[in-house]
């Protein structure tokens, strides 16, 4: 069993994660099962993967109890709004086959559809009804958190952003602590156009530390108290990314990594973009 972090409201989530974008059903329901018989115990996935389904057949055929699994899943803005919020939840638990979200998020805050705040609401509603242990955005900026904080009084457990040594979101990171909101990163070896596993720095400490690249970068996330959910369909990988608990990173090597940041340049930028 990974070690946990205890959330905002109460919940526990494991330290790292699983992710399943852009796997289909298919792939999910292999993955999902594959990951959980090598010891993860949290699950990434959201309507807009097309993939729930999969990933329902996948936890099942994990043989790993339910109570032992934290799920997670994401709405898009067509359900931002207090009755809509439910109605996807309900929709997610369906094609999931559970009876209730560990945690679920707006994915995406989508400021020129402007629902966010109400689907906020709904959320906070799901949460008071003990329909999901957790809940809390992807993709807000500081600004889009605080407008929903400001109305509602409550702050989202997670906000899960794209982040990795090539964008350190330092701005995002420090409104989080302040809040007492958990970072998730999710792309956090790189990936979306952003290399990062393959640069030299990374390769140095790797030989280093005698790990691979993805395990030093994961191990980053980690130290900086942040949870990583890298997606692996090979084996292979993903057991390799979940052996990350064993070594630390001097501090000279975590300065070296952080040092590797191109800014929001490199990430996608969620006044503009959106689902």
């Amino acid at each position: 069993m990974t070690e946990t972090i205890k959330l905002l409201h109460g919940a526990e989530i494991p330290r790292i994660g699983a992710g399943t974008w852009p796997l289909n059903d298919a792939d999910a329901e292999r993955v999902v099962a594959d990951a959980l018989q090598a010891g993860y115990r949290l699950i990434d996935t959201a309507f807009a993967y097309g993939n729930e389904v999969g990933v329902g057949r996948g936890l099942i055929a994990s043989g790993v109890p339910r109570n032992d699994i934290f799920v997670t899943t994401k709405f898009n803005k067509e359900s931002h709004g207090k009755e809509q919020v439910a109605e996807a939840a309900e929709r997610s638990l369906d094609k999931l086959g559970l009876d209730h979200l560990d945690l679920l998020l707006i994915h995406w805050p989508n400021p020129g559809h402007d629902r966010y705040v109400q689907a906020w609401e709904g959320l906070v509603q799901l949460l008071e009804a003990g329909t999901v242990k957790a809940i809390g955005t992807s993709n807000f900026k500081p600004t889009h958190l605080k407008r929903i904080i400001d109305a509602t009084g409550v702050a989202p457990d997670v906000n899960q952003i794209q982040l990795s040594p090539a964008s350190t979101r330092a701005e995002a990171r420090a409104f989080h602590a302040e809040h007492g909101i958990l970072t998730e990163s999710w792309s956090p070896i790189g990936g979306q156009g952003v290399a990062v596993l393959g640069l030299p720095e990374v390769a140095e400490i790797a030989a280093q530390t005698g790990r691979t690249p993805a395990q030093v970068v994961l191990r980053w996330h980690l130290q900086l108290g942040l949870l990583p959910i890298p997606k692996s369909a090979d084996p292979k990988r993903l057991r390799e990314n979940l052996d990350v608990f064993g070594f630390e990173l001097t501090g000279e090597q975590m300065s070296a990594l952080s040092a590797l940041d191109q800014g929001e340049s490199v990430v996608e930028d969620s006044d503009k973009f959106g689902h």
